[in-house]
């Protein structure tokens, strides 16, 4: 009795093997090969994001249409920040002096739109690199648009009626439709980190 039952288990065996073969074989076929990066993540599923109208360093609206046609590198801090955002700011100047991705967009999205006008940003952007662009906006729709992203922010008082923005120095990369693609952490290193924007936009690029 135990020859059939042993037969019966190996052909159940056999064809799990085959189907599951196969599905390996179309899943390769069918995703897009991944960049390796050193310092980020890539996601195989592009992830649309909610993205409210905000308002450009120029002064103009600015909403999910206008990330069309180039990849973009959003970076959220603000221009009241000592030391995280000047660093990252400068870091990624050098990086785009150097990484072969000529259709690739920086954004700095103010944390502290109270205080981070287009002009105001503008100004501050130009200090490091003039192609730079800043968004800002209404409070509530940063807030909102921080956490579809997955970025931290959070308003920390401090004496003198004044106030600091803790956020995160996650840069995240989206395509040229606007959905996010890469999320790169810190410490960064500027050599990796253009290497790894080229090999993410040509990846974006098809």
């Amino acid at each position: 009795m135990s020859a059939p039952k042993s037969w019966l288990s190996w052909s159940l065996l056999i064809v799990a093997a085959a189907l599951t073969g196969a599905w390996i074989a179309r899943a390769t076929l069918t995703t897009e090969p991944a960049p390796e990066l050193q310092s980020g993540t890539w996601l195989p599923d592009a992830r649309d994001l909610a993205m409210p109208t905000l308002v450009d360093s120029g002064g103009a609206p600015f909403t999910a249409d206008s990330f069309a046609g180039h990849a973009s590198l959003l970076f959220f801090g603000f221009t009241h920040c000592p030391d995280v955002c000047p660093n990252t700011l400068g870091l990624l100047a050098q990086v785009m002096r150097s990484t072969q991705a000529p259709d690739l967009t920086v954004y700095l999205v103010s944390v502290d739109p109270e205080r981070d006008t287009p002009e105001v940003l503008r100004a501050y952007l130009a200090g490091f690199d003039p192609q730079f662009i800043g968004l800002t906006g209404d409070p509530l729709d940063i807030k909102g648009f921080a956490r579809t992203v997955g970025t931290a922010m959070i308003k920390v008082d401090l004496p003198g009626d004044t106030y600091t923005m803790d956020h995160s120095a996650t840069l995240y990369l989206l395509d040229d439709a606007g959905r996010l693609r890469a999320v790169f952490t810190p410490p960064f290193k500027a050599e990796e980190l253009a290497s790894d924007l080229a090999a993410a936009v040509a990846a974006v690029r098809g």
